[in-house]
């Protein structure tokens, strides 16, 4: 449900942050996440406070902090499914950053047409994510995940295939793929990384956040530098992030256990060696 949300709330917000401009101007953004940031800390100043105790609490200490992550990044349990959920959300985000010069620049799109878009074509990541659970329990998360992951890439040869002319059904339904994919691999990508870390728990998700976040920078960094008409750049970074996700998520569905069951979360039931 987390991954969830983390991937279809940026789908939502430029219609929210559109509709806030055209009423108020668009200093009002910064207001009502300044609103929200407050408020959200003193409902869990107040409500949730530290929940974690004190016995079990690992060092603070940023060379403490360090070893742990480098033996966590070490682990190919982690590393290999970390890394490929990452690159396909680095895609998701770049989708955000190059999508206003090319539905806006390219096809004509208004600002609020744009935040329609966002929020329309986001309901396929809510769709995806409750699913995948489902289809897990069916064939297994590796499977369902490498499923996504070839659903995915073959959304971004479609959006290659017509970067040269963009045209908005084939770009739509292109990007309808990619989220349908990105949608199965995520959540259950995310649960295959931090599942054998139950006791690393807060550090394996800050790990993978991180790692989301930086190929979501250095996806949007090469959608604005590389000398391609917007379109052709998207598409560049969805095929190649989609392909190398799915090398690197490849020895993990090669390791599948025979017998993996996925419990009614979507996390395998039989959890031994």
């Amino acid at each position: 449900m987390t991954m969830i949300a983390m991937a279809a709330a940026p789908g939502f917000s430029p219609l929210l942050g559109s509709a806030l401009e055209g009423l108020f101007g668009w200093r009002i953004t910064f207001l009502v996440v300044a609103a929200f940031g407050v408020v959200l800390a003193l409902y869990y100043s107040a409500r949730v406070g530290e929940t974690h105790p004190a016995d079990r609490r690992a060092s603070l200490a940023a060379s403490d902090v360090a070893s742990s992550c480098g033996r966590l990044a070490a682990d190919p349990r982690f590393l290999l499914p970390a890394v490929s959920v990452s690159l396909v959300i680095g895609g998701l985000y770049t989708f955000f950053a190059a999508a206003p010069a090319i539905l806006m620049n390219e096809l004509g799109l208004t600002a609020f047409q744009l935040g329609l878009f966002f929020a329309t074509t986001v309901l396929i990541v809510f769709a995806a994510g409750f699913l995948a659970p489902r289809l897990a329990r069916r064939w297994g998360q590796r499977t369902v995940g490498m499923i996504g992951l070839f659903i995915a890439l073959a959304g971004s040869f479609l959006m290659f295939a017509f970067a040269a002319a963009p045209a908005f059904m084939p770009f739509t339904m292109a990007i309808a793929l990619y989220l349908l994919g990105m949608g199965l691999i995520n959540p259950l990508g995310t649960a295959i990384a931090l599942h054998p870390f139950g006791s690393q728990a807060g550090l394996a998700s800050a790990l993978l956040g991180f790692l989301q976040m930086g190929c979501a920078a250095i996806g949007a960094s090469f959608a604005s530098v590389l000398p391609l008409q917007p379109s052709a750049s998207l598409a560049v970074i969805l095929v190649t992030g989609s392909a190398l996700a799915l090398l690197v998520f490849l020895p993990v569905a090669i390791r599948q256990p025979k017998a993996e069951m996925a419990g009614a979360d979507g996390v395998p039931e039989s959890t031994g060696g």
